[in-house]
């Protein structure tokens, strides 16, 4: 009967694993949560990082990583992305993601930066804005980012649980490129960084 009720209770850890609600950091939420503690790569204003004692995430969800169908934009003109502040910056639509979370059909674009293209360093990697309906309630009301690399097949992951803010939504000194309305989720998702409470 031990034995029974043992075997039940790892099933149910098991299915808990899997759908992954561990509330342990990632690797994702420790870099994070380092780089805003380092005074030479925070943007965190010096009164925050002097109270800073780590950021609010959502508990990891396997949910929120999901294989999305990459349809390639060869042909797409550079159009000029609304910031926050005066700044312009140059991207253009990459492709157009779709992709399912939990049975529900999504899409949004994927953008290529002008400028990053020009550093190696930046060259292969992707910009992909989000809104959605945690915005403004339980995350930054202006959205959120996720960094992506130019995948070898039109298959790509993407882990909404390393969706994080702009700096704008830590510090106003900062130009972040606005959410363009076109990449709107319309569902809450639950995953990645929570909006910026300060101590």
């Amino acid at each position: 009967m031990k034995k029974i009720l043992f075997l039940a209770l790892l099933g149910v850890l098991s299915c808990r694993e899997q759908r992954g609600s561990a509330t342990l950091e990632t690797d994702f939420q420790k870099e994070l949560n380092a780089e805003f503690k380092d005074a030479t790569t925070s943007p965190l204003t010096e009164n925050d990082l002097k109270t800073f004692k780590g950021l609010d995430f959502f508990p990891f969800d396997s949910v929120y990583v999901v294989q999305a169908v990459l349809t390639r934009t060869p042909d797409s003109d550079w159009f000029d992305m609304p910031t926050t502040r005066e700044r312009i910056d140059k991207y253009r639509v990459f492709g157009i993601l779709k992709f399912q979370i939990e049975e529900i059909q999504f899409s949004l674009e994927v953008y290529q930066s002008e400028r990053l293209m020009e550093t190696e360093e930046y060259a292969n990697h992707l910009f992909l804005p989000f809104l959605d309906k945690t915005n403004g309630i339980e995350t930054y009301g202006g959205g959120r980012y996720m960094d992506l690399e130019i995948p070898p097949s039109d298959i790509i992951t993407l882990d909404f649980n390393k969706a994080y803010n702009p700096y704008c939504a830590y510090n106003s000194k900062y130009s972040c490129p606005l959410v363009p309305i076109q990449n709107y989720l319309d569902r809450p998702i639950k995953a990645g960084v929570k909006s910026f409470k300060k101590e």
